[in-house]
């Protein structure tokens, strides 16, 4: 199963889905003695996603597994994907990307919120004891896709024939071609500071223009804005991620968040980007986005084919 430009796996989870009006990211660690109910029900997710899917079909219900290094042998039975390990923290001279556990991740997405939650209901019930939910989060779409620091989220992201060159793994790991490393961040935002900003020091922060998203020129000394920061190049050209952003929030109790989720054919292409933004390029000048919003998660998943997905209800 190769992943070439122009050509996604047909194995391959759904990476690539469009943005869809909600998602729910829910993050578990496996229990002592609970790998045999994980694999039951991981085997049985298809049929669990058609189960429930099949009352509005164009909502497009779909549900992204992913898999954490500590308890990929034991669920899987294989070895290991390449560069799977756990998210390694990455500390600044200011600000940390810190870990947090996590043995599986799913990624529900659909145009409506209650196929959303009624997937994850009959999920937990499916997996019973033998996980214990660590984070869980509810996103939505905000107006023409943009977070809550009023920015249209996810424009630098490859499309069409792309995608599988930067988000699908291919012959460089054969055994894992058509996977995908998975990394999540649940990002709170200081929102009454960021809105003290005048609009031109958020597109300064960002590197974009509020209004259209429009890039704006690199600075050539200085602070580098996060657009900048977040791309990452070498000899071999740009490497892009997949990003299925959402935000998320409760007015009431303060809270207003981004959820990042990048997919990447490479696990260090994010790792890099996380350095850059939390360690600066040059060292000591991060991105300022940091200054106003804070991780307080941080996991590395491994997504693989929805063939071993299925296989894995057969031990």
């Amino acid at each position: 199963m190769r992943a070439t430009a122009g050509d996604v796996p047909s194995g391959t989870q759904r990476v690539e889905a469009p943005l869809s009006r909600a998602a729910i990211f829910l993050v578990v660690t496996v229990a002592d003695g609970g790998a045999a109910a994980v694999r039951d029900a991981l085997g049985g997710i298809e049929d669990l996603v058609k189960t429930v899917g099949f009352r509005d079909a164009p909502a497009g219900l779909s549900c992204t597994v992913g898999i954490g290094s500590r308890v990929w042998h034991e669920v899987t039975g294989r070895g290991m994907p390449a560069e799977l390990h756990p998210f390694r923290p990455v500390v600044g001279a200011v600000h940390t990307a810190i870990a947090t556990p996590g043995d599986l991740l799913f990624h529900i997405r659909a145009d409506r919120p209650d196929l959303c939650f009624e997937l994850e209901r009959l999920l937990l019930e499916a997996l019973g004891s033998a996980v214990a939910v660590v984070d869980e989060v509810s996103g939505f779409r905000y107006f023409d896709s943009r977070d809550l620091l009023g920015f249209v989220d996810g424009t630098a992201n490859p499309v069409g024939p792309d995608i599988p060159a930067s988000a699908i793994v291919g012959d460089e790991d054969p055994e894992f071609a058509g996977g995908s490393y998975v990394v999540v961040q649940r990002y709170l935002h200081a929102l009454d500071a960021w809105n003290a900003l005048t609009t031109e020091q958020q597109e300064a922060v960002m590197g974009r223009r509020k209004l259209d998203g429009v890039e704006l020129d690199d600075v050539v000394d200085g602070q580098k804005a996060h657009k900048t920061l977040a791309t990452i190049e070498d000899d071999a050209g740009e490497h892009d991620i997949v990003r299925d952003n959402m935000p998320f929030g409760r007015p009431g109790q303060g809270e207003f968040g981004t959820y990042f989720i990048g997919y990447s054919r490479h696990l260090w292409v994010i790792e890099r980007m996380l350095e850059r933004m939390f360690v600066g390029d040059p060292p000591g000048l991060h991105d300022r986005l940091l200054d106003f919003s804070t991780p307080q998660t941080g996991t590395t998943f491994f997504v693989p084919t929805a063939e071993l997905l299925a296989s894995l209800a057969d031990g």
